[in-house]
């Protein structure tokens, strides 16, 4: 390890460089320096030794005394910022308001593209420096500028000139002094000369401070790109610090990553332009040294086609690296003696495009991205093969450089839209593809089950409801697939207790329009049987509508349906959504949880209408067809299990019971598939859904505490009394890369586990946002249906 590294790694913890500073009084003994320490004696010794290690602290022994002396001039040499305890700390997450973006893991960078000043490094420092304290003013932890920035990118043999560097020299001195007094990251480009070379440089400072210098490793020297003309590359440096500004010891290389101590998971990596458009990015390397946020100065001049091949770029890296790039290219006032420029700035996170400037604008323009570490660091540690890949280049190793972004000290909302239904994309073009995907998802896993098994027949339960009829549909459709007769699906309706006209007649008409064998089985005779035989008070006349009376109606169904395909050698297709599997809403066993196969095991239910609705459209489906689908799409959700005389007139409501299911699947999707604390997903709750909080849209559906109800109904029936159904889960095909809950892939758990975890952050969360909108705290009122009372 050169002895640079042992330095930087040595002053990355702030014990460590408490101790530097506690022996700039004069030598202290090992047990004097742990008096008072918040960390133990032996702790304190650990520390000493990679001081010591570093060449920051040398050892003198007095009889058996330990006197550890600061080595002043090794310390003069990295300069007084990096070792100062005097920044303040950031305030712990929740002593912010609830509402803002840096106490739920988020930052926000911006990426700026001023109207650079050919070969005027003062004008552009003057509005590089103007612009930093702008995007520090709207928060932001990191600002990013394109390519040689501070000299103008198209200078040619320019860059070349001493006047034009000693400029560029006197503007950054300016940029980095702008910095001073603030924490916000600022990475910028200049030519800068070092040992004898010029190189394409970004510059990354704060705190007054030049934090790091990274070259450009891969220079173009290839149609219209001459830079090997003007600068050598990373690979060509001979030292790995450098001395800029009167600073010693700057780090100097492609090999750094830029390390909140506040926030590890906000890494930041420069690289500049062309080194994207290469097979293995520098980026690539630091993104498996932890960097998140990778960031690209560049210049990239515009033409027809280059934007779409830019963003597939930025989104590949991003997707590839599990990371947030931000790219920023150079805009107007660039020379257009041969090329021309179009001021592209992006920002993606983790594949998504999250921010994008406007093209060919002539002022200059800040582009803002709330990025989601949160969301990155989730992804890293699920994906085994990216810390897989990042073994296999461990040869490839980086320098990780200290710096402190102390948020500010009013509150920074969200500029993010978060999609109120994470399943169905809001664009009808992206929506229409889905739905496409999902449906022959369905229906080709549904073909190879019969074609392996050999069966040729189906039976299926039909309700009249949303699951059912998405189930017939893939039905219908795998028998067109296999070129057998629709009549091969035997579709039944089996009215109870609760069965209204509008479901039964909707049941029969679906039956008929899309031509499948239909029958009806009353399953009220043998419902009262059962009812009979446990000794159940309904059998003596008593009016009883509890649990047991709810779950023989969908045994009695289910136990048909079985004895239906063993009389038929026929396969159960499943109609029970990824939803109701979710909150638990089915009923276990001999139930509407098992089948043989279950088509849409994997599909939410706010998906399923979206699917309902697609083939309701599509002109094969036919006017009889779509009129009885978009019928069954304006009925209320009910299992229809309770008489109506027996809710006050009203048909029994699944969402009054168990709570809108728009809200379980948006708790569902960020729970299961990111990973959020309750925290943070309230706070994505707050902006996306509701309508009495700070960050509330215009069109807010939900007060908060109606929110916070809904989602401690969700957590307790996710996680304490619904696994053990998910774990005896049918067959039935994966659907999207945002839900299942397959014991056998994406979901493995416990069904004995506590959900107190969940259930505490969730109530700690409700009086931190009472708090942050001044009111005072209390618990939440309603307590949500459990298994006791609720579908079992």
């Amino acid at each position: 390890m050169k002895n640079s590294d042992r330095i930087w790694r040595a002053l990355a913890d702030p014990h460590r460089r408490g101790i530097l500073e506690a022996l700039r009084a004069g030598p202290r003994t090992t047990g004097q320096l742990s008096e008072g320490s918040e960390i133990t004696r032996y702790g304190v010794m650990k520390h000493l030794a990679t001081l010591v290690e570093a060449g920051l602290v040398r050892v003198e022994r007095r009889g058996r005394e330990r006197w550890n002396h600061l080595v002043p001039n090794r310390l003069d040499e990295i300069g007084p910022a990096r070792t100062e305890t005097s920044q303040p700390e950031p305030a712990a997450e929740r002593d912010r308001s609830f509402f803002d973006l840096y106490a739920h893991g988020f930052v926000r960078a911006a990426i700026a593209v001023p109207r650079v000043r050919l070969a005027n490094p003062a004008a552009n420092a003057s509005e590089i420096a103007a612009t930093y304290h702008r995007a520090t003013k709207e928060g932001s932890a990191l600002v990013l500028f394109p390519e040689l920035s501070l000299s103008g990118y198209s200078l040619d043999d320019l860059h070349q000139q001493d006047a034009l560097l000693r400029a560029v020299l006197a503007g950054l001195a300016e940029v980095v002094g702008a910095t001073e007094g603030g924490s916000t990251l600022l990475i910028v480009g200049a030519p800068l000369r070092f040992q004898g070379r010029l190189y394409n440089c970004a510059v990354s400072a704060a705190g007054g401070r030049i934090l790091a210098i990274t070259p450009k490793t891969y220079v173009p020297n290839y149609r219209e790109f001459y830079e090997k003309r003007q600068f050598a590359s990373a690979r060509d440096a001979l030292e790995d610090t450098v001395r800029c500004l009167g600073q010693s010891d700057v780090p100097f290389g492609n090999d750094i990553v830029l390390r909140d101590e506040g926030r590890p998971d906000f890494g930041v990596h420069a690289e500049i332009c062309e080194d994207v458009w290469v097979a293995v990015p520098p980026s690539t390397h630091a993104a498996f040294y932890g960097a998140t946020v990778l960031t690209n100065l560049s210049a990239s001049n515009v033409t027809i086609g280059k934007a779409g091949y830019r963003k597939q770029l930025a989104a590949g890296q991003s997707a590839k690296t599990l990371s947030a790039y931000l790219y920023a290219a150079a805009g107007t006032g660039e020379s257009t003696t041969d090329l021309a420029w179009d001021g592209h700035a992006l920002a993606y996170e983790d594949g998504e495009l999250l921010a994008e400037s406007e093209r060919f604008v002539d002022d200059a323009q800040l582009v803002f991205a709330d990025i989601d570490l949160d969301r990155l660091a989730q992804e890293r540690a699920r994906m085994t093969s990216f810390a897989d890949c990042a073994a296999d280049h461990r040869a490839h190793p980086m320098r990780v450089v200290p710096f402190r972004f102390t948020p500010p000290a009013e509150k920074t909302t969200l500029r993010r839209a978060f999609q109120r239904f994470p399943f169905v994309p809001s664009d009808a073009g992206r929506r229409a593809e889905r739905c496409y995907e999902a449906y022959n998802v369905q229906v080709t896993s549904l073909v190879q089950r019969l074609r392996s098994t050999g069966i040729e027949k189906l039976v299926i339960g039909i309700s009249g409801g949303l699951d059912s009829t998405q189930a017939l549909l893939v039905s219908v459709r795998a028998m067109d697939h296999l070129n057998l007769p629709r009549r091969n699906v035997l579709a039944f309706t089996m009215p109870g207790f609760a069965t209204s006209d509008e479901t039964r007649n909707n049941a029969h008409d679906l039956m008929k329009a899309f031509g499948v064998a239909a029958g009806e089985i009353d399953i009220r005779p043998s419902s009262e049987q059962m009812l009979a035989d446990i000794g159940h008070p309904h059998a003596k006349g008593e009016e009883r509508y509890d649990i047991t009376y709810e779950n023989v109606q969908a045994g009695e169904r289910t136990s048909h349906l079985f004895r239906l395909a063993n009389h038929h050698r026929a396969l159960v297709v499943g109609t029970g959504d990824l939803s109701e599997l979710a909150l638990g809403w089915c009923t276990y066993g001999v139930g509407d949880q098992m089948s043989h196969y279950n088509v849409n095991v994997s599909v939410p239910k706010t998906l399923i209408r979206y699917l309902i609705e697609w083939v309701a459209d599509l002109p094969e489906t036919g006017k009889a067809g779509a009129a009885v689908l978009r019928r069954i799409l304006a009925t209320e959700i009910s299992p229809e299990l309770i008489p109506a005389h027996a809710t006050g007139g009203e048909i029994q409501s699944t969402e009054k019971t168990i709570g809108p299911y728009e809200l379980h699947d948006f708790d569902l999707y960020y729970t299961t598939r990111r990973g959020y604390a309750p925290s943070k997903v309230a706070l994505l709750f707050a902006h996306a859904w509701s309508s009495d909080t700070p960050v509330s849209a215009e069109d807010g559906k939900y007060p908060m505490d109606e929110i916070l109800h809904w989602q401690r109904a969700f957590l307790d029936r996710f996680f304490r009394t619904s696994q053990f159904k998910r774990s005896a889960s049918p067959n039935g095909p994966k659907v999207g890369s945002g839900g299942s809950l397959s014991p056998r892939g994406d979901w493995r758990a416990p069904s004995d586990s506590s959900p107190a975890p969940w259930l505490a952050d969730l109530e700690a969360t409700t009086a931190w946002i009472r708090i942050s909108v001044g009111k005072p705290t209390a618990r939440t009122t309603r307590r949500p249906k459990t298994k006791q009372d609720s579908r079992e």
